[in-house]
């Protein structure tokens, strides 16, 4: 494939920004962290670069970090893969009592008050996709969804939403999520779940091999002490930005390219990356309509920046929320949006037990807000050589990624949100995760979305359509 982003950014630019992300942080741009400033400081650097002004809203929080975490049980070390992100924080000795395994209900919590209790965190198996997925159409066209949408992220979505707030009216002094029917390699460094709030009950993750020394010890009754240090910076500082490449045509109307800025790894969020990428390009060719470029924070936070009370909606809704006139005819009126993020994603999954990479791409799940543009993205990936993609409609109400908010606000979209199971894990190591990363993907991926931008913009916004409502009931996976 012969892509005309060479032009203005090449291959190797894109591997020098992911590098420079890289190196502000492989864990540590979670939101309102240094590693976060610091790669928002640079993007801007770059864009102002260019010649495009920033306009840049500042937030304060109050965040939560954990610094040092470990886990003995009847005197003997047990390994953690994480910690329970906005859980709770202990002193230095950490907490002591005796193990109680529970279920994972509400009711069942209550019988380790005073104790800590030990959970079954399993993998999802029993909970169609169905209700979550509805599939438009694929390339290749057998691609299907997973018939239960398994894996860290939805696992601890689905079973960590409802009980766990049962944790401080139980008085339980800690407690121990055991990962289950997953590897070791794939639960280690999951920075989850964080669409929760401040649980102040101090929870570490463990792997199902360490799990069943604890749930052994909770059986006969011993004892354990949990460690989870940390700080609370009550006053946390973040931001949001954006940055305008005005049209050639005189025209209010504009598209909106989004992502948002806290991660974990290359994947979770090298958005802006791509985003510049896209925007070098569009500074040397101008569109007809404005382009809003719209850098956000908080998706790590979401309880403090989603609007709305809806789980699923996420932190782009807080940019719409606060810049009005960006986007609903103040002083531009936006005909319609491109999300991206999750970029160069291989897929890697359990074989035997064993995690390891089973394809050079992970399938790129991608929302179309009606079907003008679910064939304007299926006319932008032709002539790519690594494709394996599927769209979606938004489903009863679920629409993952920072796409959501602008379907919300009837801006119909085009939003990538590839899932691999390491996207939200950090990689301890330091190296970000860059094994699993395919750079030629990226790039065919950055080359998409500004076809999807163009395409758009050769299109009149009754050609473009209205966003589509959710779909309801049960979904279709093939």
């Amino acid at each position: 494939m012969q892509l005309f982003l060479d032009e203005v950014t090449s291959k190797e630019r894109v591997l020098e920004d992911m590098n420079k992300m890289n190196a502000f942080g492989g864990g540590d741009r979670l939101t309102g962290t240094r590693g976060q400033r610091d790669y928002c400081a640079w993007l801007k650097d770059e864009i102002r670069a260019m010649g495009i002004d920033v306009v840049s809203k500042e937030y304060r929080f109050y965040r939560w970090e954990a610094q040092e975490w470990s886990l003995t049980v009847d005197g003997q070390p047990v390994a953690v893969s994480s910690p329970f992100h906005y859980s709770g924080l202990t002193g230095e000795a950490g907490v002591t009592a005796k193990l109680c395994a529970v279920c994972n209900n509400p009711l069942d919590f209550q019988r380790a008050r005073g104790k800590i209790a030990v959970c079954h965190i399993r993998n999802l198996s029993a909970i169609s996709s169905k209700v979550a997925f509805n599939k438009r159409r694929s390339l290749p066209a057998d691609l299907e969804v997973e018939k239960s949408y398994r894996g860290p992220v939805s696992t601890s979505f689905v079973k960590t939403l409802l009980t766990f707030w049962s944790l401080r009216l139980a008085g339980v002094k800690g407690m121990i999520c055991v990962w289950e029917d997953m590897s070791d390699a794939m639960v280690d460094g999951q920075c989850l779940n964080f669409i929760l709030g401040y649980l102040k009950v101090p929870v570490l993750w463990v792997n199902e091999t360490e799990g069943k020394k604890v749930f052994a010890a909770a059986k006969a009754k011993k004892s354990a002490t949990l460690r989870l240090t940390g700080r609370i910076e009550r006053d946390a500082v973040t931001e949001s930005f954006h940055a305008v490449i005005k049209g050639t045509g005189g025209t209010d109307e504009a598209i909106i390219v989004n992502t948002h800025t806290d991660g974990c790894n290359f994947s979770e969020e090298n958005g802006g990356i791509g985003m510049l990428a896209m925007m070098r390009w569009f500074k040397a060719h101008p569109a007809k309509r404005n382009l809003i470029f719209a850098f956000v924070t908080g998706h790590f936070r979401l309880p403090v920046f989603r609007v709305g009370i809806m789980t699923s909606n996420q932190a782009t809704g807080r940019w719409l929320k606060d810049n009005k006139e960006m986007w609903n005819g103040g002083r531009y009126k936006a005909v319609a949006g491109c999300s991206v993020e999750h970029l160069g994603c291989t897929e890697w999954k359990d074989v035997n037990g064993v995690y390891t990479r089973t394809n050079d791409i992970d399938t790129e799940l991608v929302y179309t807000g009606n079907k003008h543009l679910d064939d304007v993205y299926y006319k932008a990936v032709q002539g790519r050589t690594l494709l394996r993609t599927m769209t979606l409609r938004g489903h009863n109400t679920m629409h993952f990624g920072e796409g959501q908010p602008l379907s919300k606000k009837h801006i119909p979209e085009i939003a990538l949100v590839t899932a691999p199971d390491y996207l939200c894990s950090v990689d301890y190591s330091g190296k970000s995760h860059m094994d699993k990363f395919n750079l030629d993907l990226m790039y065919e991926q950055i080359h998409t979305f500004v076809r999807c931008v163009e395409i758009l913009d050769g299109m009149t916004k009754k050609e473009i359509g209205r966003s589509q409502p959710y779909s309801l009931g049960l979904g279709r996976l093939k």
